[in-house]
């Protein structure tokens, strides 16, 4: 519990994600939520499991947030569901994963061109992971981040500057 932080759980992210949009919808045009839960250090599962049961409820919170903001404004919205770690590649002695350094990001909205792996890719094999455990990172999420908010707020790299000082922004080509 403390690792969360006080963030809401997934069982609840349907119920804030909606209110979001609404939100959203009517009044802002930028927002930020913590969704906590997603230690998976014992008993993760695959197909079904903790780990899973977690995904389903991100994604009817994503599906929920899609609603509520409206067919229109989806056009013009973009979704980051980001991590601030990876797993391990490898199964701990619990059935679970310990953090690790590689992730991944998911982005969604109307305008994003997607439905595809975006960035760069290595195969995973042994000379690929990072200490023997990890997939490695392959996009700092601060250049990723740069990029997209770059190009979807149309910033000159001097007011990007201001915000990620010293990144060179990645663009994966996304919107």
């Amino acid at each position: 519990m403390a690792a969360n932080r006080g963030a809401v759980s997934p069982r609840g992210f349907e119920l804030s994600a909606r209110r979001i949009g609404r939100l959203m919808r009517e009044q802002f045009n930028l927002g930020f939520v913590d969704v906590g839960g997603w230690d998976t250090h014992v008993n993760q599962g695959a197909a079904t499991g903790y780990l899973a049961d977690r995904l389903g409820e991100l994604g009817r919170g994503l599906a929920g947030f899609s609603e509520e903001i409206g067919p229109q404004m989806w056009r013009d919205t973009v979704v980051v569901v980001i991590s601030e770690f990876g797993r391990t590649f490898r199964e701990n002695g619990d059935r679970g994963t310990d953090h690790g350094h590689g992730s991944v990001y998911w982005v969604m909205g109307g305008g994003i061109n997607g439905g595809r792996m975006a960035g760069e890719q290595v195969q995973v094999a042994q000379a690929t992971l990072f200490q023997n455990r990890d997939f490695p990172v392959l996009t700092d999420y601060k250049a990723f981040f740069a990029g997209l908010i770059q190009h979807v707020y149309g910033l000159q790299q001097a007011s990007l500057e201001r915000i990620f000082t010293g990144i060179k922004p990645k663009d994966l080509n996304l919107v």
